[in-house]
């Protein structure tokens, strides 16, 4: 007969509890000692890229969730296709260009194969991790193209433009700035001091500005503007996804960010606090934009601003003070709002989920607010214009985030307009109006579902 009362019983089932988790804790640390902290590192760094990679079904949620159901079979199909292609793609070619021994600071020389590395080694197993965290990174830049240009481009050409962003137009910029991560001597942006910790300018700028351009050349849906050029709202046919793709793509950010250090020290702490802050805050801000505007919260508006927080916190999150956190967050969601209505309704460019204006315009604006806020008491000890540093750092985030985005941007109309020409890249009006998924892939997302329409 069990006599022992409940308090009890809570305290001692808690003591086995804590002796489960506190026994691998200590095996861990004896194992440490004798590896040092390559075990450790890699361990970190894994978890960060599981985490990077559940971002694509975040991704895949919210470009579905915005788009109609006669897209939703598409739509996932292609964000399976990135994660793919920026996994495959990224091994033979990108990770060499981006990591590879520097020539001039532009592009790397090396190829990386896995027939060239010793799994055996501490040191052929740090690589392993660090490409496998990379690759990820390459799979999300190259995803955030697939929600600027939905809901009316050829499969085939958007396995083409996805390989091209994997194999050149990322690795390349990546290499301007990342390429001293993996023991490089450096690319000519990083540098000069340009600070981009996990990649506002380096991922989430790269994948809105190929967007914008892949949006430009293919042009808007069928019904999205009037004769008149005035722009009408296609909703999005299920808002629930949208806002669980957010909330996912909120928690694996954190592997983005904190993962970046590559080292489970002390500073993921209030990385993953300055992660958190900008999304609260860019939620706060969107949310109070669009009631200002149209007299109504918007949710979508408001779960774009949550998106735009993480996007301009990711470069500076480990430079920056809470406080600095709040008010990159805070602007980042004003400014996500007015960025959608002015692409939308003055560019006349149809994107239909806001991909360019979350991962480009605000990529911009927390690449920059580094050069205001970053903090001597943080991170690099950097010191932006609010902290006594002067204009010189402001300076290089403006010169490098410009480089970076124009080369994005000039690649992905090159890549666009050459697709056009040689295969196509857009649907015909029928298959269209019809919906991805049947003239596309033949199958239907919501089978017995599917409605039609003329727009």
């Amino acid at each position: 007969m069990l006599r022992l009362t409940f308090p009890k019983l809570v305290r001692r089932s808690l003591f086995l509890m804590g002796l489960l988790i506190l026994t691998p804790g200590l095996c861990w640390a004896q194992e440490s000692e004798v590896y040092g902290q390559s075990n450790a590192n890699i361990m970190w760094t894994l978890l960060g890229g599981v985490l990077v990679m559940f971002m694509q079904p975040g991704f895949a949620m919210v470009e579905c969730g915005l788009s109609r159901a006669k897209n939703a079979a598409n739509i996932l199909m292609k964000n399976y296709a990135d994660f793919m292609i920026g996994s495959l793609i990224f091994l033979l070619f990108g990770f060499g260009i981006m990591f590879g021994s520097t020539k001039g600071g532009f592009f790397g020389t090396s190829l990386f194969c896995l027939s060239g590395i010793d799994g055996s080694t501490p040191e052929g197993q740090w690589s392993l991790t660090f490409w496998f965290f990379q690759s990820v990174f390459c799979g999300t830049a190259a995803t955030i193209v697939s929600g600027a240009i939905a809901g009316r481009t050829k499969f085939s050409a958007y396995l083409i433009s996805s390989v091209l962003t994997s194999a050149v137009i990322y690795p390349f910029s990546g290499h301007w700035v990342w390429n001293s991560l993996y023991g490089g001597a450096g690319g000519w942006i990083g540098n000069l001091g340009f600070i981009d910790f996990a990649g506002s300018t380096v991922v989430h700028s790269v994948g809105g500005f190929v967007g914008l351009a892949g949006a430009i050349v293919i042009g808007p849906r069928i019904g999205k503007y009037t004769s008149d050029g005035v722009a009408r709202a296609i909703p999005g046919h299920n808002l629930s996804f949208a806002a669980l793709g957010v909330f996912i793509l909120w928690f694996a950010w954190f592997g983005f960010n904190c993962g970046s250090t590559n080292i489970p020290d002390g500073t993921i702490g209030f990385i993953a606090a300055n992660t958190n802050l900008a999304a609260c805050a860019g939620f706060l801000g969107a949310m109070l934009t669009s009631w200002l505007k149209s007299g109504k919260p918007d949710p979508s508006m408001s779960f774009n601003g949550v998106l735009a927080g993480l996007v301009g916190i990711t470069a500076g999150c480990y430079d920056v003070t809470p406080f600095g956190a709040v008010i990159i967050g805070l602007v980042s969601g004003v400014v996500v709002v007015f960025s959608v209505i002015f692409i939308d309704q003055k560019l006349k460019i149809d994107d239909p989920v806001g991909a360019v204006s979350v991962h480009g315009t605000c990529g911009i604006v927390g690449t920059v607010a580094v050069g205001f806020f970053s903090s001597p008491l943080y991170g690099s000890e950097a010191a932006g214009l609010f902290y006594g540093g002067g204009f010189k750092l402001l300076g290089v985030q403006i010169v490098g985030a410009l480089a970076v985005d124009l080369w994005a941007f000039l690649m992905g109309l090159i890549v666009f307009t050459v697709i056009k020409a040689a295969i196509g890249v857009r649907v015909e009006p029928k298959d269209e109006l019809k919906g991805l998924d049947l003239s596309e892939h033949n199958t239907e997302a919501y089978s017995g579902f599917q409605f039609f329409s003329n727009s």
